[in-house]
């Protein structure tokens, strides 16, 4: 592939501001109408007539320059691409070449790599999968590998059996010989434990009446003990005794008794 030169990267600038983009007229106003160009041929169709704001017809000064007419962005002519016969008599340094659309993945692959080997550019290369074939060949060596890998790692049980040795020795060796030993006498000669004595339920208390207040108790009391007065306790002075009471009489008792 050949560098792009400064004039060609020029000429595609040029081609690049002049952005002309040519719409059908209307089709802002019908949802069915695309943008794609289309010769206004209407009588009084204001397009047509070259009126402001209407949209330009295509005239020669929108062209690009003829150097770079029908160039890829990237500087190079486009080739489409369906057989590898179609790679005789294309330079690779003016052509890039594009493969079909229709190609299958295995005969894409096959002249992706082919063109690639001669020198082209490949606009629309795709990431080389692996083949079956390839997949096969790998096959075995990954299993060896695996293989290797399981035999280096201990087994699951040699782990643990190696993890609960250590924890065991080391709680051992925490204790030293002579702890018997140096047991105290005080420990040894512990008392049992008494037993306890179940526990008797707590019977709830009497309640006992609301004591009256003392002043209603001393009133109660001068009632039921109070005597009636004598003459020594009245000082000599007697009390006339209490005269019986007379009935009034009606008047016709008053008549019979005269």
């Amino acid at each position: 592939m050949r560098p792009m030169t400064t004039e060609i990267k020029r000429l595609i600038q040029v081609r690049a501001d002049k952005g002309a983009s040519f719409k059908r007229d209307g089709y802002g106003k019908k949802r069915q109408l695309s943008d794609s160009w289309r010769k206004p041929r209407g009588q009084h169709n204001k397009q047509r007539e070259q009126k402001k704001a209407k949209g330009a017809l295509p005239k020669p000064g929108f062209g690009s320059p003829i150097a770079v007419r029908g160039m890829h962005p990237s500087g190079f002519f486009e080739v489409l691409l369906f057989t590898v016969k179609d790679l005789e008599g294309i330079d690779p340094k003016t052509h890039a070449i594009r493969i079909g659309a229709g190609i299958g993945e295995r005969t894409r692959l096959g002249l992706q790599e082919k063109a690639l080997a001669a020198g082209f550019k490949v606009l629309n290369a795709r990431r080389a999968e692996k083949r079956p074939e390839q997949e096969k060949a790998q096959k075995p060596a990954m299993a060896e590998e695996k293989k290797k890998k399981e035999e280096k790692k201990p087994s699951p049980l040699k782990v643990k059996a190696v993890a609960e040795t250590p924890k065991k020795d080391t709680k051992k060796a925490k204790k030293t010989p002579g702890a018997e030993e140096k047991k105290t006498p005080v420990e040894e000669k512990k008392p049992p434990a008494k037993e306890k004595k179940p526990v008797k339920p707590k019977t709830e208390p009497v309640k006992k009446p609301a004591e009256e207040p003392k002043e209603a108790a001393l009133v109660k009391t001068t009632k039921k003990t109070a005597k009636p007065k004598t003459e020594s306790s009245a000082g000599g002075k007697s009390e006339a005794a209490p005269k019986p009471k007379t009935k009034k009489k009606t008047a016709s008792e008053v008549k019979k008794d005269e």
